[in-house]
Order: C-alpha cells, then structure tokens, then sequence
C-alpha cells in the first residue's frame, strides 16, 4: 500500500485582531530593523492595534492602553478566546444587527460578549475606526462591507498565544513607564499623533486628547527612560515640535498612507521614526581626590547654599575634564572659585550680590595684595565725621549704639582706600565681623533672641574685623593665572568662551526660601554702602527691596535654566541642585540635554546646616544634592 503524503500545516502567525487608525503594519519594514538585537521586557503602553508586538511576539512584555474596552478586549483574546470565538460567530454582516450591536453599554455586557462585540464593530464599520463621542459611545457608522472576516478563529487563537506572555494593564502610560520601565527594557511608544487633527483625533483614549503640551511631557519621560537605560523607539508625524523635541537623536522621515481621509489628496503622509538608544553611565564617577591644603586657608562662613562641604565632590568631577578656564557663575560664599583657584584654573567669580563679589575680589581676583595689620587698626579710628547712616537707620536693631558707631566710622575709613584689594579685604573683613557678631548670623530679626552665648559673640566688633583681616591675608595666594571678580546678573555676563561653568543659583521650592537679601540684607547694604537699594522703612527689620530673580518660581527657573544652559553650551557644564528643589531632576535633565550630547546625574547625600522648610520639625534637613554634568 502507497505510503500516504502528509501535508505539513505550517502555524499561524499572530497579527492585529483589529483594523487600527495610526497602526503601524505598514511601518513594520522601517521599525523592525531598529529593535535591539536583545533586551529585557518589551513595554508598549499606547497599545491600539499591537501591531509591533504581534510582530516581534516577545517572551516578556507588558502592553497597556488607557482605553479600557480595548483592554477588556485584548484580556478576553488572552484569557477566554474560545468563549470570544463562540460569540463572534453568531454575528452577522447586517446594517440591522450592526446598530443593534452598536447600541448596546459595553460595560453592561459580560466580559467576553464586550469583547466580541468590539472586534465585530471594528471588522463592520467605516474604515475601521475606533471613535466615541462626549458620552463615551461608540459612533462609527456601518462600513458596508460585502464579506468582512468577522470571526478569525486561527488568527484569534494565535494572538491569544502571544498575549499570554504578557501583562495587559489599562492605565496612564506615564504611570506605566515610571513605575514598570527598568534598565534593558525596550520601550515602543505609537502616540496619538502631531498635530491634533483628523487622523490624530481618532485615538487610543476614550474621552481624552493629547496636546502639544502632552507631546512636551511624553518627551520628558522619554529622557528620562534614556538616562535610566532603556532602548526607545518613537513614531509620529513629520511635525517641527518632533524635530525640536528629539534633536539629540536619530530621526527617520518615512512615506506613508492614510487609510481614514475621505480626501485621497490627504492620504499620503510623511512619519518619523525616533531611535532613543540607553545612555552609557560610565564617563564621569565621583573619584574623591584630596584637595589643596590652601583650600582650607579660606576663611570658614555661614553663608547660605556654600558649598564648602562638597567641594570634594565637585572637584572629583571637574577634574576628570581637561580646562583651564572655569567661571563660577553664582559665587555666593566664593568657596568653590576660590577652589578652583587653587587647582590652578583661571577663575571667573560672578554673582548678583555686592558683598560676595567683595568675598572674591580679596581672594580670588587678587593674587599679591594683603591689608598691613597696622592699616587695619587705623581703620579703627575716626580721621573723618562719618554720615552716622548706620547708627541712625538701624539703631537698636542689631548692634549697640558703639558698635553702630564703630561701623560707621569703619565705613567712612574703608571709602577712602584707593587700592582696590585692600579696600576689598577691609569691605570683606567688615562683613565677616557684622555676620559673626550677630547670632545665626542673618538679619531676619532685631534683637539678641538667639544668642547662645558662642565665643564669637562675646568677642569686640574690633577684635572680629581684625581677626577677619588676618585671615583674608592669610587666604591670598599667586595661582599662576589672571583671575577676575564680577558683579553682575548671570543672565547677561559676558565673557570669552569659558572651559567649564559652575553653576550654583538659588534653590527654588514651595517649601524653601532662597531669599538672599532678606537674610543678609544689612551686610550687603554695606557692601554696596546701600546705594542703588530702596529700604523698606515699614518693616521692623530696615530691610531692603530684594533683587529680582528668575528662580523665585518654578517657570522661571526652568527658563533661566534653559538660557543659561543654552549660552554656555560650547562650555562643559556642572551644576548643583537640590531634590527638594523645582525643577525636578527629570526636567533639569531635560533642558541640560537639549544643549548637550552627555548629560550624568551624580548624586550627593549632603545634610544642610539650616532647616529651611516650614513643615521640618529639626534644623537639620537632610536633602540629597545633585551634580548634573554636561559635556
């Protein structure tokens, strides 16, 4: 007897259950190509008609829609095809049973009925579409089709197959991505598309849309997946906020066809393909090099925001880039200029604040010139009537009435110096005296309330500005380089291209307060002899008006972030923030990014000397400081 031929069944493949508006059979030529040759768990969270997925069939992937009926439809497929099988064949292509179907609450039905009833909705309409109105009611109209393949039992059966493997969640994709998106994982992201408009309108969401502004929060995450180390791919449409978007990456215009338009003028249209490959953290490391003991030569301050303890830190990242030229950009105490000095840069200090360019003209700027002790003690002394403006604007505020005078009488002498570094590091010795004869040191308040009785208060305002006098001398060194102090706005210094920017600005927080002037009006009164300053003769404190600042909101500091990163972007950059500070380390890396090729966020656990937040129940915060580096 003839043996009998068998005939081999060769397996379905799986594909889309449904017809989709935007799907992405068509792109697959263009997309497959760009899929990491391996990768962890595949994540799909605008999910529509899967048609990625159904192609690549991962082993681990989790999908997800914010359409709940189209995940109660792919739930079903996974779980319960046969029951769905069963329902679909007891339709029929009839205008009659088409609205009868459409009229129905979806929610109403039991779990697999819904499910049935949206793949033969979608098989029997207009095109395919997936559309509702303000109700959240299914209104596509009856597609007119002959013979639509309603029940594709073996298609059905083996996309059933491919979407056990994988976790099918209904839900927001930004919560999707945070909370599931981990280093490896390859994430594919279909969008509703750019701009809002006919093809873009019909969408995954039920009642939602999604905005420019919603594009603009989409590419924040995406850096963020990119920092944390996932392979990416984005698609949409040919838009110029796309391109703006996602410059730092790979772009591919691609030809294709729109299937929904009534107009054949409008069915052709160009995509992108965006290719986000991880980010690579292996350039810049904290490496703890020792610093220069003539870093310790500067003299210690209380200052708010210095940066006097992570200097270490700083330096071990600054000194894994070649420079010579390095401009610290909001000076504050002037510590980390200073530093710099002492490694040999060329140092530019900037800041807003009068009394801190003085702090960097003494020890930064100047390289050879020291105040003789017997000069300073002669500061001491009355040569001149003083205008008594301290003593009588501020008397019985803050010091007594012979300190006032004593201050007044100090000022008049420091005026007269015509040298310019020793009137600075008489300026500079003035201040620290005010500052360490007044508990906490900050002007917030009148009175002696928080005297706790420390060494330094119980010392003469004399003796603090002659001790402040030795200790300057002692700071001032020759580092080999021309070295420049600025008093200005950050926003509109001018300087020839800078190797490296620090960048240290006030912290923004609904919580915090990075009111400079408040806390130090009096001292940088003096600094600027309270010239071009308007004092608030109403408050208890004599305080001045404050210094307009783009950091006092959180838009402003996102702008003033993006200007300063965009006009130092030929400059190796560094900047140091909080995270309880806006913006967030997402949006800061965001903006940096735009500007730069590399961007590495070094973290740095850092106790703050002053609880700074209404709500802390201790003055000792504990934050963790940001080094965000780019290059």
């Amino acid at each position: 007897m003839a043996e009998q031929a068998v005939r081999r069944i060769e397996p379905v493949q799986a594909k889309p259950i449904l017809k989709w508006a935007g799907g992405k059979t068509q792109m697959l030529g263009n997309l497959l190509p760009k899929v990491p040759s391996s990768y962890g768990r595949y994540i799909e969270p605008f999910f529509g008609g899967g048609a990625m997925f159904f192609a690549l069939r991962p082993e681990s992937a989790i999908i997800a829609d914010s359409n709940p009926e189209l995940i109660n439809m792919y739930r079903e497929v996974a779980d319960h095809v046969e029951n769905v099988i069963r329902l679909l064949k007891q339709y029929e292509n009839t205008s009659e049973m088409f609205y009868a179907i459409r009229s129905q609450e979806w929610t109403a039905l039991p779990k697999a009925e819904a499910a049935a009833r949206m793949i033969f909705l979608n098989r029997t309409c207009f095109n395919g579409l997936y559309r509702v109105n303000k109700q959240g009611q299914f209104n596509v109209p009856y597609g007119k089709y002959k013979n639509p393949k309603i029940c594709d039992e073996a298609g059905l059966r083996a996309a059933s197959e491919a979407l056990k493997k994988a976790d099918i969640l209904c839900g927001d994709y930004l919560l999707v991505l945070e909370h599931y998106a981990q280093p490896g994982d390859f994430v594919f992201l279909d969008p509703p598309y750019l701009p809002i408009s006919e093809y873009a309108d019909f969408k995954r969401y039920t009642k939602e849309q999604f905005y420019e502004e919603d594009h603009i929060e989409l590419a924040k995450i995406i850096l963020t997946l990119h920092e944390r180390g996932c392979h990416v791919i984005l698609t949409n449409s040919n838009h110029p906020l796309v391109h703006e978007l996602y410059a730092p990456f790979n772009i591919d215009v691609v030809q294709t066809k729109r299937h929904i338009s009534c107009n054949g003028s409008t069915r052709k249209g160009e995509d992108v393909i965006v290719t986000i490959p991880p980010k690579q953290h292996t350039v810049v490391k904290l490496l703890h090099q020792p610093l220069p003991e003539q870093v310790s030569a500067y003299p210690p301050t209380r200052f708010m925001g210095s940066k006097s303890k992570l200097l270490s830190e700083i330096w071990s990242v600054a000194s894994q880039f070649k420079v010579n030229t390095v401009v610290d950009l909001f000076s504050g105490s002037g510590i980390v200029g200073y530093m710099f000095k002492t490694q040999g840069k060329a140092v530019i200090s900037n800041d807003y604040m009068a009394m801190s360019a003085t702090f960097t003209k003494a020890m930064v700027e100047n390289n050879f010139v020291t105040l003789p002790l017997e000069e300073a003690k002669e500061l001491l002394v009355t040569h001149r009537e003083s205008d008594h403006f301290v003593a009588s604007t501020f008397k019985g505020l803050y010091y007594t009435d012979e300190e006032n005078d004593l201050i007044d009488t100090l000022r008049t002498n420091i005026a007269a110096i015509k040298d310019q570094y020793k009137h600075a590091i008489a300026m500079t010795a003035l201040i620290r005296a005010c500052m360490k004869k007044r508990p906490r040191g900050i002007f917030t308040y009148t009175g002696q309330r928080y005297n706790d009785g420390r060494k330094d208060l119980q010392k003469t305002l004399a003796q603090q500005f002659l001790e402040a006098v030795r200790a300057v001398n002692k700071a001032i060194f020759d580092n080999g380089q021309i070295n420049c102090s600025k008093q200005g706005d950050a926003m509109d210094l001018r300087v020839e291209q800078p190797d490296m920017v620090y960048i240290d600005p006030p912290y923004y927080s609904p919580l915090s307060d990075n009111e400079y002037v408040r806390r130090y009006h009096f001292v940088e009164g003096l600094a600027r002899d309270w010239k071009g300053v308007e004092i608030q003769q109403h408050t208890q404190t004599k305080k001045f008006k404050s210094y307009p600042t783009p950091f006092a909101t959180r838009k402003g500091a996102s702008d003033a972030f993006g200007h300063l990163f965009r006009k130092f972007a030929n400059s190796i950059l560094i900047v140091s923030y909080s995270s309880n500070s806006l913006p967030t380390q997402d949006e800061m890396v965001a903006i940096m990014a735009k500007y730069k090729e590399h961007v590495e966020v070094i973290p740095v656990n850092y106790k703050y000397s002053f609880g700074n937040q209404s709500k802390a129940k201790t003055h000792r915060n504990f934050a963790q400081e940001y080094l965000f580096v780019g290059y």
